[in-house]
């Protein structure tokens, strides 16, 4: 049985960081690409971000560009997700999605790209 956890959301202020980690278990970690999705209050589930099953690649939406990085530890089998300059925009619940292929495909944005998924973790990053 599969079971993917998020861990690290909290209350930030703006400008201020978190680390996001989510653990797999139940499947091969290190066969994944794994994803970072959010969902902000009246929105739908978005994009935030996919790493390669080696981490060799990495994709980010535009919005978190220069200011959230994704990263893996395979021997670990966890993924982080690093916020650097939050914003109030950036309040959601982060959810972490494993793919079920080892790699971020062109559409890795959708939700429909990732297989299991976590029950998510909340952000809120007041102003």
């Amino acid at each position: 049985q599969v079971q993917v956890v998020e861990s690290g959301g909290g209350l930030v202020q703006a400008g201020g960081s978190l680390r996001l980690s989510c653990t797999a278990s139940g499947l091969l970690f290190d066969d994944n690409a794994i994803g970072w999705f959010r969902q902000a209050p009246g929105k739908e589930r978005e994009g935030v971000s996919c790493i390669r099953w080696n981490g060799d690649s990495t994709y980010y939406t535009d919005s978190v560009k220069g200011r959230f990085t994704i990263s893996r530890d395979n021997a670990k089998k966890t993924l982080y997700l690093q916020m650097n300059s939050l914003k109030p925009e950036d309040t959601a619940k982060y959810y972490c999605a494993v793919r079920g292929s080892p790699y971020c495909s062109v559409s890795w944005y959708k939700n429909s790209e990732f297989r299991y998924w976590g029950q998510g973790t909340q952000v809120i990053v007041s102003s």
